[in-house]
C-alpha cells in the first residue's frame, strides 16, 4: 500500500468535508432524530458509495485520457467554480 497515497487522500477529503453543507445537514439530522448512529451509519455509508462512484469514473477517466490533462481540467473547473461564487458573493443577494 502507498501510505503517501492514503495519506494525501484521507487529508484531502477530510478538510474539504469539515464544515461543508453535508456535514451541516448531517449534524442537523443526527440533533433532530436523536439516533446518531443511525445518521452516522447512512451518512458513512452515503460517503462511501459517492466515493465509490468518483473513484470508478477517475480510473475509468485514466485508461482514455492522459492523467495530465485530467488535473488540468479539474483545475480550470476549480477556478472557474470558485470565481463564479466569488463574483455571486460580492453581488449579493438577488433584488426581491
Amino acid at each position: 500500500m502507498d501510505l503517501r497515497v492514503f495519506a494525501t487522500t484521507f487529508g484531502l477529503v477530510f478538510l474539504a468535508e469539515l464544515g461543508d453543507k453535508t456535514q451541516l445537514a448531517t449534524l442537523s439530522l443526527a440533533a433532530s432524530s436523536g439516533q446518531r448512529w443511525l445518521v452516522f451509519a447512512a451518512a458513512a455509508l452515503a460517503l462511501v458509495l459517492s466515493s465509490l462512484l468518483a473513484v470508478l469514473l477517475g480510473e475509468f477517466l485514466r485508461s482514455r485520457i492522459d492523467p495530465l490533462w485530467i488535473q488540468r481540467s479539474a483545475a480550470a473547473l476549480f477556478l472557474i467554480l470558485g470565481t463564479v461564487m466569488l463574483v455571486s458573493s460580492l453581488r449579493g443577494p438577488p433584488p426581491t
